[in-house]
Order: C-alpha cells, then sequence, then structure tokens
C-alpha cells in the first residue's frame, strides 16, 4: 500500500491509498473553495448521560446528486470533484460538512472505489483489502489526536438508509467521547468479569454462538453469526477468532482472510430477498475499544474488549422496512420480526444462490 496525502482547495485533508507502489498522486484541487467553516457542538444529556452533536451547517450538505456531479467520483477535464486526480483506488477526506470538528472530534470520508456504480460486495479481494488496511491506518492517525477517544469505522448503503450520495463509500467518526453503545458493552464486560471470575463476557458469547445454530459462515481467523437477542430482521456480528482491542491489533493471517469472507458476507446480503429485488441497504458498523480511560468501568482494560463489526439491513422482508416506532424510538426496546434462528438459516440458504 502506498499512501499519499494532500490538501484540498479549502485545506481539507485528503489521503490516497493506491495499490501500486510506483502510483504518482500530484494533481492539484482547481475549485474555487473558501475554508471550511463548521458549527459542530457537543451537548451532553443530564439525564441520559449521553452526547448529541449540534450541527446546523449540515443542513446545506449535497442531497441525492445525479451522477454526473456525484463528488466522489474523480476529477475529469473540467468536471471538477472532491478528488483532484483522475481515478484513485481508495480514497479519505475530511468530510466538508462534518458533524464533528475541531475539539469536537472529526469526520472523514471513505472512498472505496472510483467507480460510481459498483458496491463493497463488488470489490475484489485486493481492492477490500485495500480498504482494510485503510480503516486501520485511520484508526491509528485518529488515535493521536488530542480530541478524540473513539474511532468508528462504518458505510451506511441504501437511500432507505438515508444515504445522499449513490458513490461506494463510508465513513469515519472520531468521538471525544466513548460512545453510548460501547459505554453498555463495557459496563456488561465489567459486570460479568467480576461475577464469573474474570472470564471474558466477548469470549463466552463467540464461544456459545460457534456452538450454536447462529452461525452464517466461518473461516480460520473469522467467524460471523446472527446473534441470540439480534435488534433487526437481518443482522449478522464478524468476530476475529483471536480476541483483539482494534483493527490496528489484527495479525496478518485475519487481515489475509478478511476480504474473502466479509466480501461473501455481504453479497449474500444481497441475496436476502430473491432475484428481482433491489439491492439490500444496510449499515455496517467496525466497533473498537475506546483509547481513553477507562476508569469508571471496573476492572476493564482495553484488552478486554473485542473487535467486531456489525452488519444488518432495515428491510423485515421484500418491499418492507423495519422502522423504529413507538417502544424502539420512545423506550430504545426493539421488538424484531424475524426469529435469529431463521434469519441464519436464511443467510446460510443463499450461500451459492
Amino acid at each position: 500500500m502506498k499512501k499519499t496525502s494532500t490538501r484540498l482547495a479549502d485545506g481539507r485533508e485528503l489521503i490516497y491509498y493506491d495499490l501500486r507502489d510506483d502510483t504518482v498522486r500530484d494533481a492539484v484541487d482547481r475549485r474555487p473553495l473558501d475554508r471550511t467553516v463548521t458549527t459542530s457542538e457537543i451537548r451532553r444529556d443530564p439525564l441520559l448521560g449521553d452526547s448529541v452533536a449540534v450541527a446546523s451547517h449540515r443542513q446545506g450538505r449535497t442531497y441525492h446528486p445525479p451522477a454526473d456531479e456525484c463528488p466522489l467520483c474523480p476529477t475529469r477535464g473540467e468536471r471538477l470533484s472532491e478528488i483532484p486526480d483522475s481515478s484513485y483506488d481508495v480514497v479519505v477526506f475530511e468530510n466538508r460538512f462534518p458533524s464533528l470538528a475541531g475539539d469536537s472530534g472529526r469526520c472523514e470520508v471513505v472512498c472505496f472505489t472510483s467507480d460510481h456504480d459498483a458496491s463493497f460486495a463488488g470489490l475484489t479481494g485486493e481492492q477490500a483489502r485495500l480498504v482494510l488496511d485503510a480503516w486501520t491506518d485511520r484508526t491509528s492517525e485518529l488515535s493521536h489526536l488530542p480530541s478524540v477517544e473513539q474511532v468508528f469505522c462504518f458505510e451506511n448503503r441504501g437511500a432507505e438508509i438515508g444515504v445522499t450520495l449513490g458513490h461506494p463509500h463510508g465513513q469515519i467518526y472520531a468521538y471525544p467521547f466513548t460512545t453510548p453503545r460501547t459505554a453498555l458493552m463495557l459496563r456488561s464486560l465489567a459486570a460479568h468479569k467480576e461475577a464469573a471470575g474474570g472470564q471474558n463476557l466477548f469470549d463466552a458469547v463467540l464461544e456459545r454462538e460457534l456452538a450454536g445454530e447462529r452461525v452464517v459462515l466461518e473461516g480460520e481467523h473469522w467467524a460471523a453469526f446472527v446473534p441470540y437477542a439480534a435488534h433487526w430482521p437481518y443482522e449478522v456480528h464478524l468476530y476475529p477468532k483471536r480476541r483483539v482491542p482494534d483493527l490496528l491489533a489484527l495479525d496478518e493471517a485475519a487481515r489475509t482472510e478478511f476480504p474473502q469472507v466479509y466480501l461473501e458476507l455481504l453479497r449474500r446480503f444481497d441475496r436476502i430477498f430473491g432475484k428481482g429485488e433491489p439491492p439490500t441497504p444496510y449499515i455496517a458498523a467496525w466497533h473498537q475499544a475506546p483509547f481513553g480511560a477507562l476508569e469508571e468501568f471496573d476492572g476493564v482494560t482495553r484488552d478486554d474488549f473485542a473487535l467486531h463489526l456489525e452488519l444488518f439491513t432495515i428491510r423485515r422482508t421484500s418491499g418492507k422496512l423495519k422502522f423504529l416506532a413507538g417502544s424502539e424510538s420512545g423506550m430504545n426496546v426493539f421488538i424484531n420480526d424475524v426469529p435469529p434462528e431463521r434469519a441464519a438459516e436464511r443467510l446460510r440458504e443463499v450461500a451459492s444462490s
């Protein structure tokens, strides 16, 4: 992997990740852009104890542009975009309309390929590995920023999810706090560690799932399963079999196998609802240990946390979406219409279809 860092016309950082070491990236952003001004603010809810990012400048972000005006495609002639070069393998750049900025963290966009009509599932193994390497590198770089406590790499896919740009891409949020979802995991981890004589909760969950009926696919170094208490109609958790706290700690064997396992998982998601259906909308979310202090979680260290990816769709059946209504949105109590065992069975059924 070759990494080349440059600046866009408004001062934002852009990084090319290339498969070839001899690739030269010297194109200049020719757009007449003023420096980006953001109004991101973090407000803490005193009752719930969580944080909300207030970012009014995002009202003006690009919204469903036609394909020939996509800002994530390469620059071609006088058709200028966020990527100055005329081609790329993987690109990461600071979001022009960030939810988090400055002392409130940082937001980046990850473009998986220059092909506007592609998808992550359509990448080659080599391309998927390059994305993994880019996620890892950005996790490392962002973890050293003084305002950053947790790094979150994710992909939103599909208009039903709320995606406003059709080009295959994901995002990275660098939070100045430990996110509420991670804090819940850490509290459960601490409680289990005390009650079970030091046993690790993530290890116990993975061991139980591998011995059960909800395994979707399994490699030498990775395992994917539908969790016992899945929140979403089709939800799969992907774990490295050797517990590590973050992407940085994955060994070469796990990195090498990852594209094969993850691409197969995504392709099965696209086959869940049968032929003729539009691509399955999904969210793919990497959960990594926070880089900040963990004193409030008694006896828990970063090494106790288990890196994993959670992949889920809001489509519950052909032509129908799972909406977060009263119980889910009002009380955070999910109601799942698809039994996890049936979801796992279906994801195994579509393996060769």
